[in-house]
């Protein structure tokens, strides 16, 4: 069942667009997305807050990253291959339900591991656990099942999970960069 708000919410989502399908004969179709990730997803979200934070630790910009539970386990793909696998399903003759996902999971650990690493740094040295960012009601493992997507689309995720951490690792490390420059620019000038 949903375990959070926001999953209730993509329950109604889901069963108004198949009776829209159904009852009126509309072409809808749910693309049931599992995470998909990219180096514009908010800062807010863990993927995007470990790879800035490993990028400005990097460069001397900020010392630690507090997380909740690394060991929940997510089915990431990369938010590129995904919208491919929307526009498929709209060039369909029949509008039906997909799964969009990697079929594939891996920890918040391994995503820390893969960015600091790409930095050349130990994430232990810079991560610690704060329970203010565990979840009440926590989902430890996301897995999610492609292969009708696969099967009817022809579509499958073309970004590993080690790329799609390099990408965001690469995106944030220019970021954290010109941050620095910016930084040192205005104490020299002041």
């Amino acid at each position: 069942h949903p375990r959070s708000h926001y999953a209730c919410a993509k329950v109604f989502a889901h069963y108004q667009t198949v009776n829209y399908r159904e009852a009126y004969g509309m072409y809808a179709c749910n693309g049931i997305l599992f995470n998909h990730e990219s180096p514009r997803r908010g800062e807010t979200f863990v993927t995007r807050k470990i790879t800035r934070a490993a990028t400005r630790i990097r460069e001397g910009l900020q010392d630690k990253l507090y997380l909740g539970n690394v060991d929940a386990k997510r089915d990431w793909g990369y938010a590129k291959d995904y919208v491919e696998a929307m526009w498929l399903m709209l060039q369909q003759d029949e509008p039906q339900d997909y799964v969009v996902a990697t079929g594939e999971t891996h920890s918040v650990r391994e995503f820390l591991e893969l960015s600091f690493a790409a930095l050349e740094l130990n994430w232990q040295d810079h991560v610690e656990t704060d329970s203010r960012y565990l979840r009440p009601s926590e989902v430890d493992l996301l897995l999610g099942d492609p292969s009708k997507a696969k099967a009817g689309l022809g579509w499958e995720p073309r970004t590993s999970f080690a790329e799609l951490v390099q990408l965001m690792v690469d995106a944030d490390w220019t970021l954290a960069r010109e941050e620095k420059a910016v930084a040192l620019h205005r104490a020299s000038v002041a």
